[in-house]
């Protein structure tokens, strides 16, 4: 009897983490490469420290440091949304027994998305005060928790989950991704203020999942 290709393709959960850990890896990494720092004329900035243009030129170069300020708050929210993504994906990783070609392709979406980040991140950060940018940045939130909920409820018909896997645990992790998708809408919303409040209502939902357990104001829902 003839063996269908599909029905043995895409069968190894261990090369399907590796890939997706070298794609977070190098997301989180490429995110830094938008902070740069707009200096000031250097010609006359290196003088001995007793010269009199000494402070004016560090005074050029703090501002410059600050004018840097906004790209810091895209690079930290993004590296923490990157995290929690990677959270997400490995906890379910956790509980499937194996893999086949179907969910081997949602979470090559799902990894397709990731490496969109940095051009979402960079973008927010060119443009901080458009909710235009805010909202391609939200899109590409959207897209990740449908993926990445699509990957779980797939696993879940197709029977690749672990036989230890509850009910509870299965609506937790459902719950988790519903929930967090809910909030992100929220903070977007609020766009309408200012982007500003936006960004630090994520970053502040980031740094909650990231400090649990102390604090589990997700985990109340």
């Amino acid at each position: 009897m003839r063996t269908p290709y599909n029905r043995v393709a895409g069968q190894s959960l261990e090369r399907l983490a590796a890939l997706s850990d070298g794609i977070f890896a190098v997301a989180m990494t490429l995110l830094v490469l938008d902070l740069r720092v707009v200096a000031p004329e250097m010609s006359h900035v290196v003088q001995p420290i007793w010269s009199s243009g000494a402070l004016p030129a560090e005074a050029m170069l703090w501002s410059a440091l600050l004018n840097l300020a906004p790209r810091l708050l895209t690079y930290f929210m993004s590296f923490l949304t990157l995290g929690m993504f990677w959270v997400g994906q490995q906890t379910q990783f956790n509980h499937f027994s194996h893999s086949d070609r179907n969910l081997t392709w949602i979470h090559i979406a799902f990894l397709c998305c990731i490496s969109l980040m940095p051009f979402s991140t960079g973008f927010l950060a060119e443009y901080i005060t458009f909710r235009v940018a805010l909202l391609v940045y939200w899109f590409n939130l959207l897209v990740l928790g449908a993926v990445l909920l699509a990957g779980w409820r797939y696993a879940e018909r197709a029977g690749l989950l672990h036989a230890d896997t509850t009910h509870e645990t299965s609506t937790a992790i459902v719950r988790r991704i519903a929930i967090v998708q809910v909030l992100y809408a929220v903070c977007v919303a609020l766009s309408a203020i200012n982007t500003y409040v936006s960004i630090g209502l994520i970053v502040l939902l980031q740094l909650n999942s990231a400090i649990a357990p102390r604090i589990r104001f997700l985990d109340r829902f």
